[in-house]
């Protein structure tokens, strides 16, 4: 069992709701439990997981659990994290907890640079302990790309896109057909995933190159048009073309949804522009979404899968 926490600024809520739906598997409110095991860093939203070793509804008898840890040479300390809910602890009493169990540990504790870390947080009536793992910002690493596009998407959301396509890394193979510089691709290089870019544009097929070289990641991205797609794929990530930096009609983000269709059977599109109808009459059913605002720009993302799909 894991416990984990999330945050988001109230424009990301929808997206970071939609990234939480896709990784566990249902609506999340709070701190909340999950048999599932994700790294913390995969999302631009989960800060932290304490993997649960021991769980209990009266606090002596967590103490009693801890006191069962015997550490050896490993420094320690404990951290007892915030649930901002009706169980909300003040700071004081939080600190006392950490006291406490740190006491009933068998080892040296050190608060500035401890060797491991324990988590503690009371959730539904429960105290839980356990191995303790903080999210890092890989995602910030990789805002400064040596090619850059105005419109292109910012790292927070190309990470939760990918996440929201494969939410399940191992065996899936995704394409991004209209990969522009490459921002998705980083993102879902660095967590190991399984992805193809293209684009029709050359210098936008070498900047994507050129961007993933620079962030050390090997990923395949070649120059041509979605049509001349032959491969089969689990997922497409399309951020359809808005006109800005290219002179896509309607009929031309039609054309780019059909082709999608016919070599995946399930695509995550991110657009400026409402094309619900659009998405149907190429194939796809829109099964989840979100809405995301960055300054005067509001986009969608749209959950597709082809209609004859399980």
């Amino acid at each position: 069992m894991f416990v984990y926490t999330y945050a988001c600024r109230p424009e990301e809520e929808s997206l970071c709701q939609l990234e939480l739906r896709a990784l566990f598997g249902k609506q999340i409110t709070g701190t909340f439990l999950s048999e599932r095991k994700i790294d913390p860093s995969r999302s631009p939203f989960i800060k932290e997981r304490i993997d649960v070793l021991y769980e209990s509804n009266d606090w002596q008898e967590l103490k009693q659990l801890a006191s069962e840890i015997v550490m050896g040479e490993t420094t320690f300390k404990v951290i007892c994290i915030r649930n901002p809910g009706e169980e909300k602890l003040p700071h004081d009493d939080r600190r006392a907890a950490e006291r406490e169990i740190g006491a009933c540990i068998n080892g040296e504790a050190n608060v500035k640079a401890p060797m491991h870390i324990f988590g503690l947080v009371r959730l539904h009536g429960k105290w839980y302990f356990g191995d303790y793992y903080k999210s890092m910002p890989v995602w910030l690493g990789h805002v400064k790309k040596p090619r850059e596009y105005s419109t292109a998407l910012d790292t927070r959301l190309a990470r939760a896109v990918a996440n929201i396509a494969a939410p399940v890394i191992e065996d899936v193979s995704m394409i991004d057909p209209c990969c522009g510089i490459g921002t998705v691709l980083v993102e879902a290089l660095s967590m190991g995933m399984h992805i193809t870019g293209r684009d029709i544009n050359y210098h936008a097929a070498s900047g994507a190159r050129e961007n993933i070289a620079h962030f050390g990641f090997n990923g395949e991205v070649k120059r041509g048009p979605i049509s001349e797609v032959n491969e089969q794929y689990d997922v497409a990530i399309l951020d359809m073309p808005y006109n800005l930096c290219t002179h896509a009609t309607p009929d031309d983000q039609l054309d780019i949804l059909r082709h999608a269709r016919r070599f995946c059977k399930r695509a995550v599109v991110v657009t400026m522009d409402r094309i619900d109808e659009m998405i149907i009459e190429a194939g796809f059913g829109i099964i989840d979404r979100a809405i995301v605002k960055k300054g005067s720009f509001t986009r969608e993302v749209l959950v597709c899968q082809s209609d004859n799909s399980a």
